[in-house]
């Protein structure tokens, strides 16, 4: 048996999400259905480097799984793509150590979220960008920013239905950039807690949108109470878009 490890991009409109449920479509299971098949009918299990939720997408999710079969390491790239389904796609598959974990060996990931600024909605972007239409002053975010770089409880920033007790993470940066009518959000961590990601850019929203002053944001982490930050920005805005490894040769 080899490891073998793969970055997967995918649309997650009509996924359930990432993780295996009963009678709905995930990430997870089409995957595994691929594999089964590239396997003859033997049941290949992967592991991700961790989950997201219904309507969130990926440009680097990643993946392994062992295999006792010996396809070139260039050629699991396009065996895997002609299994899948169109809104998933594996980009890139390399051989890895046996010790090799995608969740627990990550030594950080980079989230992006996508906001449409405009009156109306444009159909063509609902599923890939969350429309905001109301006044934003982007300046102010700016200045929200630099409050939650570093290391907090981030209690006040994730679901009150996460199951994790230590909520404490570092966030190395978050960048906000303005390309046309969409405003992009960069979050890089060494991890993120249920819906961290998404209450970080509402909080920010808020502060943009003159809701929220910028350097109330102290007191929100410090209050560890997620009624004080701001609302969950909807999924469809939301990628991870890239996970890192202190080790990339793994």
């Amino acid at each position: 048996m080899k490891r073998m490890k793969c970055t997967v991009s995918y649309d997650g409109t009509s996924f359930a999400g990432y993780q295996v449920q009963p009678g709905k479509r995930t990430v997870q299971r089409v995957i595994e259905d691929a594999l089964t098949k590239l396997h003859k009918g033997a049941e290949v299990k992967i592991t991700a480097s961790g989950r997201t939720d219904a309507g969130v997408h990926a440009k680097g999710q990643v993946i392994h799984f062992d295999t006792p079969l010996e396809i070139p390491e260039d050629r699991w790239t396009i065996a895997l793509n002609a299994l899948l389904p169109a809104d998933v796609a594996v980009t890139r598959t390399e051989w890895t150590s046996d010790t090799f974990h995608a969740r627990f060996d990550t030594s950080g990931k980079e989230y992006r979220y996508f906001v449409q600024r405009r009156a109306q909605r444009d159909p063509f972007q609902r599923n890939y960008a969350s429309l905001y239409p109301y006044k934003l002053d982007v300046s102010a975010i700016r200045k929200a920013i630099p409050f939650l770089i570093g290391e907090f409880d981030f209690t006040s920033f994730c679901s009150a239905k996460t199951e994790v007790e230590d909520k404490v993470r570092r966030i190395t940066s978050i960048d906000v950039k303005e390309d046309g009518d969409l405003l992009i959000f960069s979050f890089k961590g060494n991890g993120f807690l249920y819906n961290m990601v998404r209450i970080l850019t509402g909080t920010l929203l808020a502060v943009g949108n003159g809701q929220l002053p910028a350097d109330e944001i102290p007191a929100i982490l410090a209050a560890k109470d997620r009624t004080k930050a701001g609302k969950t920005a909807p999924p469809q805005g939301l990628y991870l878009w890239k996970v890192f490894y202190e080790n990339e040769g793994k």
